[in-house]
This record gives C-alpha cells, sequence and structure tokens, in this order.
C-alpha cells in the first residue's frame, strides 16, 4: 500500500521558528479527493496533531527551564554590579552563600577586580568585574529572547492544533454525510442512526 501523502507540504508557511503552519481545509470535498481516502486522511491529521503536541511539550519543558534560569543570571549580575560599585577601602564584606540545595557557608569578601564564572559543565572561568557584567547581560539578554519565543511558540502550536483538530471533525462529518447519501440518497429512514451529530 503506497504510503499517504502529508497534509503539510515543505513549502508550507511557517512560524519564525520553523514550526510549519497547519493547513486550513476550506472545501472537505476537494480536499480528499485530491489525496487520499478518507482514513489515510484523518490518520495523517492525526500524526499531525501528535507532531504538535509533542513539540508543545518539549517547548514547555524548555520555557521551564528558562524561567528557573533567568532568575539565577539576574541574582549574579545584581551581585556583580554590587562589586563594581564598592569602594577600594571597603571593609570586608561577610556574605553567605549556597553550596548545595541544603549546604550554604559563610565568607568574608575582599574588594576584588574579578569574578569565577560557572558556565556549565563544570567549567569556571575568572572575569574582570566589567568582562562579567558584559557577559552576563548578554546571556540574560539571550534567556529573555529565547522565553518570549518559547511563549510565542506555545501559543502559535495550540493554535495549530486547534486548526487540525477542527479539520479532523470536519472531514469525519464529511464522511459520515457520504455514506448516508450512498446507503440511500437520504430516504431511508434507518440511515439516521449511523449519523453521530455534528458538535
Amino acid at each position: 500500500m503506497a504510503e499517504q501523502e502529508m497534509p503539510m507540504s515543505k513549502d508550507a508557511p511557517t512560524n519564525p521558528r520553523g514550526i510549519p503552519q497547519a493547513p486550513f481545509v476550506e472545501n472537505v470535498s476537494e480536499w480528499v479527493s485530491t489525496r487520499a481516502d478518507v482514513e489515510g486522511v484523518l490518520k495523517n491529521f492525526q500524526e499531525m496533531i501528535s507532531k504538535y503536541q509533542f513539540m508543545q511539550v518539549n517547548t514547555e519543558r524548555r520555557l521551564s527551564g528558562l524561567k528557573d534560569k533567568v532568575p539565577d543570571i539576574q541574582k549574579t549580575l545584581d551581585t556583580v554590579k554590587f562589586l563594581e560599585r564598592r569602594k577600594p577601602d571597603a571593609e570586608p564584606l561577610e556574605a553567605t552563600f549556597e553550596l548545595n540545595d541544603t549546604l550554604y557557608a559563610k565568607a568574608n569578601i575582599e574588594e576584588t577586580s574579578e569574578v569565577y564564572l560557572w558556565l556549565g559543565a563544570n567549567v569556571m572561568l575568572s572575569y574582570p568585574l566589567a568582562e562579567a557584567e558584559t557577559l552576563l547581560e548578554s546571556k540574560l539578554g539571550t534567556a529573555k529572547s529565547s522565553m518570549s519565543n518559547c511563549e510565542e511558540d506555545l501559543d502559535f502550536l495550540r493554535e495549530q492544533i486547534t486548526t487540525m483538530e477542527v479539520a479532523t471533525a470536519r472531514v469525519y462529518n464529511w464522511d459520515i454525510g457520504e455514506r448516508r447519501k450512498e446507503k440511500g440518497d437520504g430516504k431511508g429512514g434507518g440511515d439516521e442512526e449511523d449519523v453521530q451529530p455534528n458538535g
């Protein structure tokens, strides 16, 4: 059996992150006749809904991670700015810092011109305060932009899922109507029982 054509072509419009737009089925009869049988069309629609839902779950997970990450970057940036503002002859600053989820330590922070930043994958590098501030501002801007993109993508994905669900319902209902016509051209009294009401 030949593979059914997917409802979206490679030329389908996409959002700025390349997520394809769901097709709008304006004329169900024409749509079905130019593609495959009804069962094939419904199967393809269900596959597209599943793909959109998969992307939605991944985007939600990414957004959740960014929502945790942004406040951490902001706190680190605020600390670097605070250290930059300190006067050279200032008294050592006593601070409590987190070593682990439940483990904290105290430290006396002398005047400094550099800080160590975690870059991920167990890598820490030393940066002059001005460079650290620039780096953190850049990371914060990127993270906020990514958050905004994720939220926009989630709205887009919800819209595409709804479009595909509506298209699925329209094709299904059209198929029921066609079957009823074939059974008795709408004249058979018992045919009504086979038809599910719309909605």
